[in-house]
Order: C-alpha cells, then structure tokens, then sequence
C-alpha cells in the first residue's frame, strides 16, 4: 500500500470533522514534498479554505495538528503558505523497507494480461546495420522488456526490408562491378560487402547524372520522352528565375531526381526491380545469394548487441498481402486509380494529401508492404492487442498515412497500433548517410566501446583472479553496456548526440557508474555472514531514509515507463538510485557499526538496492556485474 493510499482517508475523515463539511477523496491532493522543504509528502490546502474561512498558513496548521494527533504514521508537519508538508515516521519507512525486500519480484506485474508486439530493428539488406539501428533495436528491445514487467505478453519482432529498388541497386552494382567478389574471397561480413556495392551504385549514379545533366545543358537529349524534355526545361527556366536560395535549392533537388530517373543505370535497376516482382530466375537467385549474405552478418551484429526476435516479417512475402489489400479496397473506392494506372487513396479530407499505394507498373511501395505487415500480425495473433512501431521521427507522417489507411480499411485493430516516434542520433561531423558510405558502423561502434571499457577496467578494476575469459566478458558486459545507456537514458522523443568516450566512463549519468554500483553491493553482501530480519523499532539517518524512499517509487516508475514507452525514466531513476546509494554508503558504516540490528538493517537496504538495479538494468537491457 503506498503512503498516499494509507494517508488519503485519514487526511479526508480529519478535514471533514474539523470543518464540519463532507469533502470529496478528489479534493485532496497529495505530492511529493519538494526537496526544498522538510517533509515527505505534502497536502495541498488552497481547496479548504472555502470551508476553514481562514488563510491557507492557518489551515495547514489546524489540519496539520490534527494530523499528528491521529495518524501514528506521521511524525511532524511544517506548512509553506497553501502546503502541509507532513514528516513519515522512520517505523512507516521500515516497514515499508521490510515489505519491499519480502517481494522476490519487486515492481514488475509477473501476471500476463494480455498480448502485445513491439516491432524495431527492421533493416534494409543492402547496408549493413549502423549506429542509428542501434538506438532503434536497443529502444524496442527495452520497450518491450518494460511492457512486459507491466503485465503484457510480448512478441519482438521486426520487417526486413528485403525486396524493393533500394535492394536492387546493390545487386546491379555487385553485378557491374563486383566480379564475383564473396564474403568468404574478400574478408568482409556479408552486410558490409553488400553494403560497399549500395555506395558503388551511388557513385556510379552520380557519374552518369553528371554527364547527362551536362548534354541536356546542350540541348541533348537522345532518345529522352518529349514529356520529360519539356519538364527539364521548365524546371530549369524556373530555376534562373528564382532568386531565393532556398527555393532555388528545391528547383535543383527536383533537377536531379528527374535527371537521375533517365539514367542508364536507374532505368536498368528499375528493370531489374520488374525481373525480381515476375520472380526471373537469374535475378531470383542472385537476390537470394546477396541476401543470404546479409542475414548471416545481421545475425552476429544482433547476437553482440544482445538483442533478439520471436518473430520475423519479410517485406517480400508482405508486399504480395498488401497488394491484394490494394486491389480490394480499389474494388470498394477506399483507393482510387490514375490514368497511368497507378493507384492512390485521398486523405485531404483528413488533413493530409494524396497518397501512393501502387506505381503505375503495378510495383508496391513502402506503404504497400506496411499495409501487408499490419494486416499478416494480426492474422498470426488472434489475441493481439497492439503493435508499437519503433520507427524514427523521419517517418512520422508515413505512420500517420498508415495507420488511417488502416482504419478506412475497415480494421477495428488499427486503433491498438503506435508509432514510438524517437529522435536521430547526431555525431560530432553531422548526419549519417548509408548511400554516400558516411555511416558509424555498428560492429565497428560496439569493438571501439569494448575496447575503451577493456582499458578504462585494466586500468581502474579489481579484475585479479578472473580468467581471460572472464576478462573479456566483462570489458563486453561493461562497453555494451556504457553504450545502451547512453543511447537509452536520453528520451526517446528528442534528437541525440552520441559521443563514445563518454559512454564507458566511471563517473556521471553512465551505464558503467551504475554497474560499479551493482558490482560494489555484490563484493559487500559477499562478506556478509547472514542477514537477519528487520527490526522496525530504530532511528533512520537521513540518507537510508531517502533510499527507501526512492525504493519505494520504483513499481510507480516502472508503470509511468510502459505508459510513455519510455527507458529514459528507468535509466534516470536507477541514476539516481545509485547516487543515493553512493551517499548513504560514504555517510554510514555497515560492518564496522556495533548495533546489529542497524547493521542488519543496512545490509538488507543494499541487497535491496542491488536487486533493483539488476531489475531496472534489466529492462534496458543492460547486464550488471558481480565484480567490475
């Protein structure tokens, strides 16, 4: 029972006869004292003062004698104009003590109520995975640990984009100019060999765009549809007009995509995109072949980031499902179709535009698939009662798109799905960009934050004694750590900075800080000789009163982090744990201290602490050590 549960009807029976007035539980308002002022929970007076007929400082203190009077609870009370902070008496913090460690699985709902998903990583098999899949799949992975300590059954799962142009660029390139180079021939994990031809696509697009921008400069323009002809040329004339750079920049951004789309080389993968969707065999097979490669270097990136699925979608099987969704809501007038044959739906009505659901090849878009995916999640789970889309904020209107499309679509499940929108990971020489090959690698990110925690550990550890094995486990444990944190402890909402050397030090709002933490409770508990049972009957010191406290606000902590889909709160409480930690183990003396009772008392305060950071780390997916 929390404090406010077993304050709230005393607090309401004393008003009413002292004031003679019956008041509503809704007027009371109870909140955490601030730590300005003494006190560790406040009554906010201002709603009686209609009944008291008095100032807000009187009231509080008429309400607050009354108080002390009746509620064994509650030691003392000051008032602050319209707030009564009320002074807990040190037995109600024991008890509480003595309540939280008898519960094995404090503040996490072991009881399933019901089936949710959560869908993050869902990468495309043309590049290998970077550091904002990291954010991502660190972000979902964690969202799903945090929704199922709040009761929820869950299903981890991402969408591999595995089909689509982006995927055929890479397999024309490696056509073009790999002369069958392998992962097993080159060295490379087969993401980062398939990924190096996606760069080579790019720069051969940008060659060839180049010298056709230059002839069409001329006034050549080859075998080019007269259409696009007279396109160029009024997107060019518009151009010279336009003295604002800004909108001279958008004329020169819509230049080159329509120069890029008369390329040889686009016309030829957009060829190759037709082949695979008619299942050529060549094509077919070099698909398979390139991915195949893909997904052996995914699966050792996943399994040294510490994340896993239940279940897995293919964008190639999906689409197949969403197109037919298309065709029948064509059929009903959800969608409706161009004269080029492509086929769009009208959301102006709802504030937003038109939308593409097919090309006017017949060849399914991103939407397409996404429509297929949603629809194929809730046919597999009957029982399924939402699905959270970890997806960064760049695609907050395709989710909008999404999930009203859906609903056009007659699907009642659409109402249950949620875009957990999370902000892009900046670094110091600004946006990542795959194309281009200016991406922070994961593999690469993960070996250099190890390595830093392997010399910051060498350096500053009590490691004597473990095996090299052990060693190395625990640099990985420490590093992967530092980096989830660091990633997880920012809210998800907001757009980050991602520096690595900050990410494994010992001091500050760190992983490694907090597992320190964790390893120094474990090396103390060691050398405890059995722990008793709490004795209620003794005087807190200020810092074990406000450790138990804050242990007090996990379970609340927990639940306001499955309702905001947010780690960030689980990382800054357990922050914040350990900095209480900290002061109460540098303010108090545990073995040396000649009360067993509060010697007692101590160490299961600790044990208690260790077994909430174990718990909140948890769910970050953050592993704690034993010795650091």
């Amino acid at each position: 029972m929390s404090l406010e549960t077993t304050l709230l009807p005393e607090i309401q029976k004393i008003i009413s006869e002292l004031y003679a007035s019956d008041i509503d539980a809704n007027q009371i308002q109870l909140q955490k004292t601030k730590k300005d002022f003494a006190g560790d929970i406040t009554l906010v007076t201002f709603p009686f003062l209609k009944i008291s007929k008095k100032g807000p400082e009187q009231t509080g203190e008429e309400i607050g004698a009354k108080v002390l009077e009746k509620v064994d609870v509650v030691s003392g009370f000051n008032t602050v104009k319209g707030f009564l902070n009320f002074e807990i008496a040190d037995n109600y913090w024991l008890n509480e003590l003595a309540r939280i460690d008898a519960i094995k699985d404090y503040g996490i709902e072991t009881a399933k109520k019901d089936l949710k998903m959560v869908e993050y990583s869902s990468p495309n098999t043309n590049k290998p995975l970077h550091l904002g899949h990291l954010r991502n799949n660190f972000l979902g992975h964690s969202v799903s640990r945090i929704m199922e300590a709040n009761g929820s059954e869950m299903v981890k799962t991402q969408i591999i984009n595995d089909r689509g142009i982006h995927i055929c660029k890479s397999m024309l390139a490696w056509q073009r100019f790999g002369n069958g180079e392998t992962p097993e021939s080159s060295g490379l994990k087969g993401d980062k060999l398939v990924g190096k031809y996606y760069v080579e696509f790019d720069k051969a697009l940008k060659n060839e765009s180049a010298s056709l921008l230059i002839e069409w400069e001329k006034g050549e323009f080859g075998q080019a549809e007269e259409a696009i002809v007279q396109e160029f040329k009024k997107l060019s004339a518009a151009a010279d007009e336009k003295e604002d750079e800004k909108a001279r920049k958008a004329i020169d951004g819509k230049i080159k995509e329509l120069i890029n789309n008369q390329t040889q080389i686009m016309l030829d993968v957009k060829e190759m995109l037709l082949k695979w969707e008619a299942k050529d065999p060549e094509v077919y097979a070099l698909w398979q072949k390139m991915n195949g490669w893909v997904y052996e270097g995914f699966d050792v990136t996943y399994e040294s980031m510490g994340v896993s699925f239940d279940k897995l979608y293919y964008e190639s099987d999906t689409y197949i499902t969403g197109k037919e969704l298309v065709e029948n809501g064509l059929s009903k007038g959800t969608f409706y179709q161009k004269d080029d044959g492509s086929v769009w739906i009208d959301l102006t009505d709802e504030g937003l535009d038109e939308k593409l659901v097919l090309r006017s090849d017949g060849t399914a878009v991103y939407m397409t698939q996404d429509i297929g995916t949603a629809y194929q999640r809730f046919k597999d789970y009957s029982n399924l009662n939402g699905v959270v889309y970890t997806v960064g904020n760049e695609q907050d209107y395709h989710f909008k798109v999404l999930f009203l499309i859906l609903k056009k679509l007659g699907f009642k499940w659409a109402e249950n799905c949620f875009h957990l929108s999370y902000g892009m990971v900046d670094l110091p020489t600004g946006k990542m960009k795959s194309r281009e090959g200016t991406v922070v690698d994961a593999d690469d990110l993960i070996a250099d934050v190890v390595l830093k925690a392997k010399e910051m550990t060498q350096e500053r550890g009590h490691i004597e004694g473990m095996s090299e094995e052990e060693k190395e486990a625990l640099y990985h444990m420490i590093g992967l750590g530092g980096l989830k944190y660091y990633l997880l402890k920012v809210d998800p909402k907001k757009r980050m900075m991602f520096n690595p050397e900050e990410s494994v030090d010992l001091n500050g709002n760190t992983g490694p800080f907090i597992q320190y933490a964790h390893a120094r409770i474990a090396s103390l508990l060691r050398k405890a000789d059995g722990i008793g049972t709490i004795n209620t009957d003794l005087s807190l010191e200020e810092a074990e009163r406000n450790l138990i406290k804050h242990l007090a606000d996990y379970p609340d902590t927990v639940k306001q982090a499955g309702t905001d889909y947010s780690p960030a709160l689980i990382a800054n409480y357990s922050f914040d744990l350990v900095k209480l930690y900290n002061s109460f183990y540098q303010s108090v003396s545990i073995f040396k201290e000649e009360n067993q009772d509060l010697m007692t008392m101590r160490l299961i305060l600790s044990r208690k602490v260790g077994q909430v950071i174990k718990s909140a780390m948890g769910m970050l997916g953050i592993q704690v050590p034993e010795r650091m």
